[in-house]
């Protein structure tokens, strides 16, 4: 009497319930990773940009005046707004901007006021967070 061998292997729609499955996550999970990556990049220039504030202070302090920046981080340039020290609404800023990667045109927004006081700012505002700048 012959035996009878069991069958091997995976049938047509078990595969095809895998890839299903997989197309899903992969669906959930590409836009979260591009946020996530655009996060990393607005980090970045946030603390390349936070670095040169003290330099900024310095400046301020012994020369009355907002220093002209022309820098650049990994993944863009810092510029400023130069000039005196401003009065009132205006305000003197540090600018990086993203030149390179998902972040591309990205922009965060170091503000100072004519009391001393910064605020940040992040143009990615409405679908990425970043802590300590709106």
């Amino acid at each position: 009497m012959k035996k009878r061998q069991g069958q091997k292997g995976f049938t047509l729609i078990e595969l095809m319930i895998v890839v299903a499955v997989i197309g899903v996550l992969s669906a959930i999970a590409i836009p979260q990773y591009q946020n996530y990556v655009k996060k990393g990049a607005l980090g970045t220039a946030l603390a390349s940009a936070t670095a040169l504030k003290t330099n900024v202070e310095d400046h301020i302090a012994f020369s009355n005046s907002f220093p002209a920046i022309s820098a650049a981080f990994g993944i863009g340039t810092i510029t400023s707004t130069s000039g005196a020290i401003a009065t009132g609404n205006n305000t003197n800023d540090i600018i990086a901007t993203i030149t390179e990667g998902s972040g591309k045109n990205a922009k965060i927004t170091l503000k100072r006021d004519s009391n001393g006081v910064w605020e940040c700012n992040n143009s990615e505002h409405t679908t990425i967070k970043i802590l300590g700048c709106s």
